[in-house]
C-alpha cells in the first residue's frame, strides 16, 4: 500500500472526531504510533518538521515512514509541518510527501495567500494536498518560534477569504492553543465561539489544531522525579480537544506529548538501570511508553479507533 493523502480521511471524520497528526524524528517513535494505529485501526498521519529533517535527513525518514507502511499495511500520510517557504514544500513534494504544510503565518494576509496559492498550484499538479495557516501561535517548536506579543488569533472572515482565494485543503487556525510544554499561564481556554465561528464559514472543510499536546502530568511528574526540569509546563486539556474534534476540527497535531513520553522512560530507565549502556535498553521501554500514550490519544481523545478508510 501506497503512501496516502489526507483528504478522504478528513471526509470520514468531519463533525465526529479528529485525525491524529504525530511528528516523527527516529524509528522508535515511528515504530511507536504506528504500532498504537494498527492495534486501534485509525487513521494516521505521520508529520515532519524542519528540525526533523535536519536531525535525521530526509531520505531516512522517508525509508523509515516506507518501511512502517510495508509492516502495518496502514494507510499513511506523510506530511511536512510548518514548511517556511516555496523551496522547502517543493523539495518535499518532489521528494515523497503526500501533504504539506506552507506557514505564511508570519506574513501580511496578502502574501500569505500568494505564496500559499503557489504552494497549492505546484502540489495539486503532483496529487499532493496542502494545509495552510492563519493567525499566530506562541510558543516554540523546532523553528517555529513566535512571542506571546507576536501571536493573534484568525479572524473569521479573513479565513473564507483566505480558502476562497488559495484553494488550500486544509486550515490551521489560533484560537488559544500554542507550542511547547508551557502553553497556558493560569486557566487553559480555547475560544470555542471563534472555532464555531469560523466553521460555519466554512461548512466542511478540515481545519486543524496545532499545539495541541495535553502535556500529561504523568510524564512531567516522572521527568521531574528522576532529574528532570520542567516546572510549570502545562497543555491543552483533553475535553477540549474532544469537543474540539466535534466542531470541524479534523486534524490534532500532537508532539510534545510524544517527547515527553520518550524523555520520561529513558531517565526512568537510566536512573534504575545504571549499569546498561546499550541504547535499545533503554529505547525499546520507551517506544512502548510511545505506543501507550498514542493509543490513549486515539481512542480517549481524538476518538478515532476503528475510522480506517479502506
Amino acid at each position: 500500500m501506497p503512501l496516502v493523502t489526507s483528504t478522504e480521511m478528513f471526509k470520514s471524520v468531519y463533525g465526529k472526531c479528529a485525525v491524529g497528526a504525530f511528528n516523527v524524528n527516529n524509528m522508535e517513535i515511528i515504530q511507536g504510533i504506528v504500532e498504537a494505529a494498527k492495534e486501534e485501526q485509525a487513521p494516521l498521519i505521520l508529520q515532519v518538521s524542519a528540525g526533523a529533517r535536519k536531525y535525521a535527513k530526509h531520505v531516512y525518514l522517508m525509508k523509515l515512514v516506507e518501511a512502517a507502511v510495508e509492516d502495518t499495511g496502514l494507510p499513511i500520510c506523510l506530511h511536512l509541518d510548518h514548511g517556511e517557504d516555496f523551496e522547502v514544500c517543493k523539495s518535499c513534494i518532489d521528494g515523497g510527501f503526500t501533504s504539506v504544510m506552507i506557514d505564511g503565518s508570519k506574513l501580511p494576509f496578502a502574501e500569505n495567500i500568494a505564496v500559499t496559492k503557489k504552494v497549492v498550484e505546484y502540489a495539486h499538479s503532483k496529487g499532493v494536498v496542502v494545509e495552510a495557516e492563519l493567525g499566530r501561535l506562541a510558543g516554540v517548536e523546532d523553528d517555529v518560534n513566535v512571542s506571546a506579543k507576536d501571536s493573534s488569533y484568525t479572524v473569521p472572515e479573513q479565513a473564507a477569504e483566505f480558502v476562497q482565494k488559495t484553494g488550500c485543503d486544509s486550515l490551521a487556525i489560533a484560537i488559544g492553543t500554542s507550542h511547547g510544554a508551557y502553553k497556558f499561564k493560569g486557566d487553559a481556554k480555547l475560544d470555542f465561539e471563534r472555532l464555531q465561528t469560523i466553521a460555519s464559514l466554512l461548512p466542511g472543510f478540515p481545519l486543524v489544531l496545532h499545539g495541541a499536546s495535553t502535556v500529561l502530568p504523568e510524564f512531567v511528574t516522572k521527568c521531574n522525579q528522576y532529574g528532570g526540569e520542567i516546572k510549570g509546563a502545562q497543555g491543552v486539556p483533553e475535553e477540549m480537544l474532544r469537543q474540539a474534534g466535534t466542531m470541524g476540527i479534523c486534524k490534532i497535531n500532537i508532539d510534545t506529548d510524544l517527547r515527553l513520553a520518550m524523555t520520561a522512560s529513558v531517565r526512568e530507565y537510566l536512573a534504575l538501570n545504571p549499569a546498561d549502556f546499550d541504547p535499545r535498553q533503554y529505547l525499546k521501554p520507551a517506544r512502548e511508553a510511545i505506543k501507550n500514550m498514542v493509543k490513549h490519544k486515539i481512542k480517549d481523545v481524538l476518538n478515532c479507533s476503528n475510522m480506517l478508510i479502506d
